[in-house]
């Protein structure tokens, strides 16, 4: 028989995968990316917007920019416009 791995600590310490994470964003006048923490953005390599739940008390409207940073790094970033407020995101 196998035991119970669904504990009280297991249920603590497993996150939600692929969680967004608050992000310090500057942005250019367009609204896209400058500065992602701090890092400059070399390219935007990709721009979409994703509006959904807009019928419900926790409706989605975010701008999301697949960037590439100064150091070679890829970045999935989103502004949330309920929020106000940048987030980055393992695409």
């Amino acid at each position: 028989m196998v035991s119970d791995s669904g504990g009280t600590r297991a249920r603590r310490t497993a996150g939600r995968l692929n969680a967004p994470r608050p992000a310090l964003v500057e942005p250019r006048f367009d609204g896209s990316p400058k500065l992602v923490n701090r890092q400059l953005v070399s390219v935007v390599r990709e721009e979409w917007r994703v509006v959904d739940r807009w019928w419900t008390d926790e409706p989605v409207d975010r701008r999301y920019f697949d960037v590439v940073l100064e150091s070679g790094q890829n970045v999935c970033v989103y502004r949330d416009q309920e929020e106000s407020s940048w987030f980055t995101q393992n695409a």
